[in-house]
């Protein structure tokens, strides 16, 4: 039996914001990561198109007049996933999502896997049970948005630019994303900005989104945990060598629960692996879809 909690109390409007990026063949819609709306993923997307018509939810955070303190964890992300699943898709589809928005995926299939025809999620923030135990902790304490180590470098992050140009000279020299190339790291600022009437760009991603997210995510996650073997849709999960959030040992512990999985490692990439490594990402949503055909 499902250990996930039921949802109350929702506040979800009868149209969930979307892009819509084309392509052909059956339906794949995919959940973002944290900051990271889903044009950012351009260049996976071009290699994913001739196989898939693609389309990208926005979670919270992009939409309008949207209050972060209102989330007060992932579980209503799910909820509002599989929402815009029921009022825009013709299930059971495929479902990808990268970082939080692989966690949104796996909740939803947890709760409705009726939705889905099969699921690959990149790089989930999937912390093995000790990890979140001390998070929680961490919270209680009430030590999280000083502590947390992503919190006080959201809420500090310049918003407003002159041009793009700009911002790629500052973005090619930080260490996070040494390893994406030129084209994805211009894909990616194009992604996160939007013009301004009185000239320049602004990030479209709010710091206190960005910080209400990562503080509202992880502190529940036991329960997937203990759900996990439930999980019936086929799975496909993928994590980057160097990654900090599906740490190795948490990759084997999901085979351990639930061998029916899969998990493929991507070796010289991190949790940004769907913009370092799009095309070996691409590779891999294919081959794992067409085996289920």
């Amino acid at each position: 039996m499902t250990s996930i909690a039921p949802f109350l109390n929702w506040d979800i409007p009868s149209v969930i914001p979307y892009t819509d990026f084309d392509g052909q063949g059956p339906e794949l819609f995919f959940l973002h990561a944290n900051g990271y709306p889903p044009a950012c993923y351009t260049p996976l997307f071009e290699r994913l198109r001739s196989g898939f018509h693609i389309t990208g939810m926005h979670l919270r955070p992009l939409w309008q007049a949207e209050e972060p303190g209102n989330l007060e964890d992932w579980r209503l992300l799910a909820r509002d996933f599989i929402q815009f699943i029921t009022e825009r898709g013709s299930p059971p589809l495929i479902a990808v999502g990268h970082s939080v928005g692989a966690m949104v995926a796996l909740r939803a299939a947890l709760l409705e896997p009726r939705l889905f025809r099969a699921m690959v999620l990149i790089d989930p923030v999937l912390f093995p049970p000790s990890i979140i135990r001390l998070w929680n902790i961490v919270r209680a304490l009430r030590l999280g948005w000083i502590l947390h180590p992503m919190i006080l470098g959201a809420l500090s992050r310049r918003q407003e630019f002159t041009d793009l140009d700009l911002i790629f000279k500052g973005y090619r020299t930080r260490a996070v994303f040494r390893d994406i190339s030129d084209e994805g790291l211009r894909a990616y600022i194009r992604g996160i900005t939007r013009p301004r009437t009185e000239g320049g760009y602004r990030l479209i991603y709010s710091p206190e989104w960005e910080a209400r997210i990562y503080y509202t995510g992880v502190w529940r996650d036991l329960e997937v945990w203990q759900a996990l073997h439930t999980l019936q849709v086929p799975t496909l999960f993928i994590r980057g060598a160097h990654s900090n959030t599906f740490l190795a040992r948490a990759a084997a512990r999901v085979l351990k629960i639930n061998p029916e999985l899969r998990v493929e490692t991507i070796n010289n990439a991190g949790h940004l692996v769907p913009l370092e490594r799009p095309q070996e990402v691409a590779n891999l949503i294919s081959s794992f879809v067409k085996e289920l055909v």
